[in-house]
């Protein structure tokens, strides 16, 4: 078996001086490394295991290393081979989407975390392997996050697998926590559909995206944590702040990238040396680059500098000339990235830093059910970590394009992606690894409850999932597949539809990527990208075959249907929710089978369409979305006939009943979830009375109720009861009873003719069926109707408004003071927590005084208020002693 020559791969790598560590470490089963970028943790560590295994000698002795990207991991493979002197598929191999170089001596192999989710979900031991080293954790990747889980649940399984978790900047207590627990394993995993993944690759989507921990991280011990220090050489820290907005409504400002160009330029001018430029995105990359070639290199002059670009969407062989070090005689190298250089790969020979402080992350719009990417100022954290990447081999310095204010104004650290992702890809794989939901999986962040819902919602729609949770078997099916849910979906149901792999593969690879059309026009997209001219083409081309290899290897024979509207089709069965009709003739605005409206931009091609199968929805003001808060960025023509037959469990038929002038009006409707088709008006049927009248009381409130002095006085003391005591005793607000209308008054609405009018209704009566027995029985002892008081009568307790909360106020008894001579105690209720307040009036009624503590009034303010009433009142008591004297309601000659 092959041992790596650790001394060799090791040399001059600062992770080098902490190996002995490392090694006593993973020899423990579960090891947590941080160690800053550049430290060489990526290069040593996976040979460092590899030996560890062999030198058990236990079979299972394969090394999965993951890397976010793809770049990364072909880098990582590439290094790790150069080193141990091995060809690349040799002891060191790879396999990202599309490509895997791997052999039957292959040791260690670098993947996506997409690659090994699938790998997890097809064969839920890792046979062969002996262990996972998971890199880059603190990016917090929504499939990061998964794998973290899972693989620290396939631990409790399996003791002889040994799990790493690294990082450059990362919580490592909580992380060797999770990898520690002794979680309930279960049968998590266990989808009865174990399979050999082949080639499958990431999902080029990564989950369109209260910190707390899922279930079993209690009873066991952490995993060991391994701190490798590096030394940072002197870095200079300069700032050179842009004057004007960097994001204004169409991203990155061009003048703010012209600035960032200016600014590199000068910097590397004045260092000589190699530069690394950090822009959000791939489109800023390519322009920066643009600018910088205007600016570094004079037309018919010899290149004084090489400007390289770096990003997910170049060629591999582009990617793997911006990572490798220049040779000697090279010229110096401004290579302009996206985060990938941040922390996942290295870039050698960097000794100049230029950063622009903006980042690309996902934001979710919860109201119009959209996820997408947009600018935002980066972390701290990511900022420090880009400006350490020009000091770790030698002094260097770091020019951050933004003001130390900016700086200031930062967020500590990127929020994790699963709280703004949508959910619908981790969904799926939740429920086929057995942890529906992720009940139960130990995650370092919860999936956010009402995201999670929708996610699931969404899989019930796509029939994917049964009303269990479970995977259905076309479920079970495309959660192994290296493409997202809802392009799977659309690849193999759009390919057995249309018995057209090739078409549908290029219309799932043009929706799968960051293509555009100005006026959203998906089929001239589609013409552009055959022709070439669209920029991307090739790698467009790529995807798409390696879609249509999958596409004929996972579908039979289709039903050759009609093939008008292809790509409207396909885009259709991947969302159909977002089946869209226009609003009105001329109008650019649609509404969507989701709810949400939106506007096709001015001159779209599409805007003769009727209906539009929508991919992408961006939230825009102005103009430009006619009204509509969104704006459609790519749809695709869309016939009725194929609305319908896309959308599935969409369409529905329903009864709608609604009082008007006073009657139950009753039309039966089709819908395509909230298009309307179809409204017809029917007779009403006794069926249709109690639910319109319900929703008539939903829409005028309770006011349209004939209350009576006894229902409102019941309503008043059960809210009392509630605020006081809580469960059992219901809430009695406007939108509790609303809420709950059917719990106590649908018996009577049930009865109630089509013509009737709601004042028939006792709603005293109907409050009662609310009451908790046997709870109930003490009503009358803990919130009385009326109060006795010492002059015989027995007045009525005004208790407060049901709608008040808390600080409605308390019981009132307005009683005139004569009534109340020689009372001392104020009466309380609720078995003595709340006292009754006293309105203490005169004999015309009037009031004289507020009090809750009536011995405090007898013997203080009664004597100035005597003085002051016995003269105006002399045919009334006002007795000098209150305490002895009668209480009566009478005068003193009737006395």
């Amino acid at each position: 078996m092959h041992l790596f020559d650790l001394d060799a791969i090791g040399a001059g790598l600062p992770v080098g001086a902490s190996r002995a560590e490392l090694e006593s470490a993973a020899a423990s089963g579960a090891m947590v490394v941080t160690a800053p970028p550049g430290t060489g943790k990526t290069t040593l560590v996976p040979p460092l295991v590899a030996n560890l295994l062999a030198a058990r000698g236990i079979g299972s002795d394969r090394v999965l290393l993951t890397q976010p990207r793809r770049v990364a991991v072909r880098a990582a493979a590439s290094r790790i081979a150069e080193l141990d002197g091995s060809a690349l598929g040799g002891h060191v191999g790879f396999t990202v989407r599309g490509e895997r170089r791997v052999g039957d001596t292959t040791r260690i192999e670098a993947v996506t975390p997409g690659v090994l989710l699938r790998r997890l979900l097809a064969d839920p031991s890792l046979a062969g392997v002996g262990a996972v080293i998971l890199d880059e954790v603190h990016e917090r990747s929504l499939d990061g996050d998964l794998l973290l889980g899972m693989v620290s649940e396939l631990r409790q399984l399996r003791e002889d697998l040994i799990v790493v978790a690294m990082s450059a900047t990362l919580d490592s207590a909580r992380t060797a926590e999770l990898l520690g627990s002794a979680g309930d394993a279960g049968d998590a995993g266990d989808t009865g559909t174990a399979g050999d993944t082949g080639t499958a690759g990431d999902t080029g989507t990564a989950g369109d995206a209260g910190t707390a921990a899922g279930a079993g991280t209690a009873g066991s011990v952490p995993a060991r944590v391994v701190d490798v220090p590096s030394p940072l050489h002197p870095l200079r820290l300069d700032y050179a702040p842009f004057t004007g907005e960097r994001v204004d409504r169409r991203g990155v400002a061009r003048e703010y990238l012209a600035h960032l160009a200016r600014v590199t330029v000068a910097a590397q001018r004045a260092e000589r040396c190699d530069a690394l430029v950090f822009v959000p995105g791939a489109r800023e990359v390519d322009e920066v680059v643009r600018l910088l070639r205007t600016e570094a290199l004079p037309e018919g002059r010899e290149p004084a500098v090489e400007i390289l670009a770096l990003h997910g969407r170049l060629p591999a062989r582009e990617q793997d000339r911006a990572v490798r070090g220049r040779g000697p005689g090279d010229p110096p190298r401004i290579v302009v990235s996206t985060a990938l250089a941040e922390s996942s790969l290295t870039v050698p020979g960097v000794r100049l830093v230029v950063d622009s402080g903006l980042a690309r992350e996902l934001r979710r719009d919860r109201a119009r059910s959209m996820t997408g990417l947009v600018t935002v100022s980066a972390s701290q954290a990511s900022a420090e970590q880009r400006a350490g990447r020009a000091a770790r081999q030698a002094p260097g310095r770091a020019v951050r394009v933004y003001s130390e204010a900016d700086y200031a104004r930062m967020p500590a650290a990127a929020m994790p992606e699963i709280s703004s992702a949508d959910l619908t890809d981790a969904a799926l794989l939740l429920a086929a690894w057995g942890t529906p939901e992720g009940a139960g999986l130990a995650l370092p962040t919860l999936p956010p409850a009402a995201a999670m819902r929708e996610a699931v919602a969404v899989l019930g729609a796509l029939q994917l999932i049964d009303a269990a949770g479970r995977p259905t078997s076309l479920g079970a099916h495309i959660a192994r597949l290296p493409v997202g849910v809802r392009e799977a979906r659309a690849l193999l149901e759009g390919t057995a539809l249309l018995d057209d792999a090739r078409t549908v593969a290029e219309v799932v690879a043009a929706i799968s990527d960051d293509h555009r059309d100005p006026g959203a026009d998906l089929p001239r997209l589609l013409r552009e990208l055959r022709s070439g001219r669209a920029p991307g083409s090739a790698r467009w081309r790529r995807e798409s075959r390696r879609l249509e290899r999958i596409a004929e290897a996972e579908t039979p024979a289709g039903r050759a249907a009609a093939r008008t509207g292809l790509p409207g089709v396909v885009v259709a069965l991947a969302r159909p929710e977002w089946i869209a009709r226009r609003v009105g003739d001329g109008s650019r605005a649609y509404l969507l089978a989701s709810g949400t409206r939106a506007a096709l931009p001015e001159g779209s091609g599409l805007l003769a369409s009727e209906w539009v199968a929508v991919r992408e929805v961006q939230r825009v003001d102005g103009r430009v979305a006619d009204g509509t808060g969104a704006v459609i960025r790519l749809a695709a023509p869309l016939t009725e006939e194929h609305a319908l037959h896309c959308a599935g469990r969409l369409v529905t038929r329903q009864r709608s009943a609604r009082i008007e002038d006073g009657r139950v009006r009753v039309r039966e409707q089709r819908r395509l979830g909230a298009i309307l088709l179809v409204s017809t008006p029917v007779s009403p049927t006794a069926e249709d009375t109690g639910p319109a009248f319900a929703a008539h009381l939903r829409e005028a409130g309770l006011g349209a109720l004939q209350w009576s002095e006894a229902g409102s006085a019941l309503r008043a003391r059960l809210a009392l009861l509630h605020r006081e005591l809580g469960a059992p005793w219901p809430a009695m607000d406007d939108a509790s009873l609303l809420r709950g209308i059917e719990d106590w008054l649908g018996p009577d609405l049930e009865r109630l003719r089509p013509d009737a009018s709601l004042h028939r209704i006792d709603a005293a009566a109907a409050l009662r069926r609310l009451l908790p027995w046997p709870d109930a029985a003490r009503l009358d002892e803990l919130a009385p109707e009326r109060l006795a008081v010492p002059s015989g009568s027995t007045v009525r307790i005004e208790y407060p408004d049901p709608n008040g909360g808390a600080d409605a106020g308390r019981p009132v008894v307005a009683v005139k003071l004569q009534e109340l001579f020689g009372l001392a105690q104020t009466p309380r209720l609720i078995d003595g927590r709340i006292p009754i307040l006293f309105h203490l009036l005169s004999p015309a009624r009037r009031p004289l005084a507020v009090t809750d503590d009536l011995s405090s009034f007898w013997n203080g303010p009664y004597q100035q208020v005597r003085r002051e009433m016995r003269g105006r009142y002399p045919k009334h008591p006002w007795p000098e002693d209150p305490w002895t004297a009668e209480a009566t309601a009478r005068t003193k000659r009737r006395s």
